[in-house]
């Protein structure tokens, strides 16, 4: 009997590792799309191993920095986009753009669903679906943090851990790492876990973009940008591509301790979550 095809957003992480054996034991021929959004990765050939060793019938790795650089940051940019007038938004772009991944791998390979590793609690669950029914609303959504034979059995990183050893998934997460990370060239976020606790400040080494303002120098530094028709395409005389030009800036502004931020926000569902 042929199985039917789906496509995973996959980030080589614990959970969607996790998910790719698990939609496999559903039956499904699982694609997992996993795209380069300028975070920092392990070895691309590392993920692909693991997708397969999870059960992947296919991994497909695609680099879509410049297109998310151009399409989606620059114009958020243009709009002095920030919700609640602080979060950078950098999470919320990307899913939109993973999510036309997937609508078009899914129509190259034949695929009858998509699926993703949002939870029920959060904004990327929305963020996902509402992508992919725009864009083909006769597609299956298939959200397991959403079914409650996946979710009352694996609640949690312990549960998620157990699994993948059980069934020899490679993961590099383990049980001492108490909060999940989303990151891409517009920033880097952390949330869950110990930050769920107001009173707990951020560790030092959940900065991994920029250095401490304590340690940054103390001289300023003066640059010139250079824009073209609303978007900046050269610093200080040299011209890049938008996600060069925009990896160099982060650069900059990291080794001056810029960027940082502490913040409450409102979920979609109505829930408060620190980030």
């Amino acid at each position: 009997m042929n199985q039917e095809k789906l496509v995973l957003a996959y980030s080589g992480g614990l959970d969607t590792s996790v998910l790719v054996h698990w939609l496999a034991q559903q039956g499904y021929e699982v694609i997992a799309l996993c795209l380069d959004l300028g975070q920092k990765v392990e070895d691309l050939d590392a993920i692909l191993e693991k997708g397969k060793k999870a059960g992947a019938a296919k991994v497909l790795i695609e680099n879509v920095e410049e297109e998310f650089v151009q399409d989606y940051v620059f114009p958020s940019i243009h709009w002095n986009a920030l919700y609640e007038g602080t979060y950078l938004l950098g999470t919320s772009l990307a899913r939109p753009l993973i999510s036309k991944k997937q609508i078009e791998v899914a129509g190259r390979e034949g695929a009858v669903a998509v699926a993703h590793g949002a939870t029920g609690k959060g904004n990327d669950q929305v963020r996902f679906e509402l992508s992919y029914y725009a864009l083909n609303p006769n597609i299956r959504v298939v959200a397991p943090w959403k079914i409650p034979e996946f979710y009352k059995k694996y609640p949690g990183r312990t549960e998620l851990l157990a699994y993948a050893e059980k069934y020899g998934i490679p993961v590099k997460a383990s049980k001492e790492q108490p909060w999940s990370s989303d990151e891409n060239l517009m920033h880097i976020s952390f949330e869950s876990g110990m930050l769920e606790d107001p009173w707990q400040a951020p560790l030092p080494e959940m900065f991994e973009l920029s250095q401490s303002p304590k340690e940054a120098p103390v001289e300023s530094q003066e640059i010139l940008i250079e824009f073209l028709k609303g978007n900046p395409v050269a610093v200080d005389g040299k011209k890049f591509s938008p996600a060069k030009l925009l990896t160099y800036l982060n650069e900059l502004g990291g080794q001056h301790g810029i960027g940082r931020i502490d913040m409450v926000e409102s979920r979609f569902v109505g829930m408060k979550n620190r980030g």
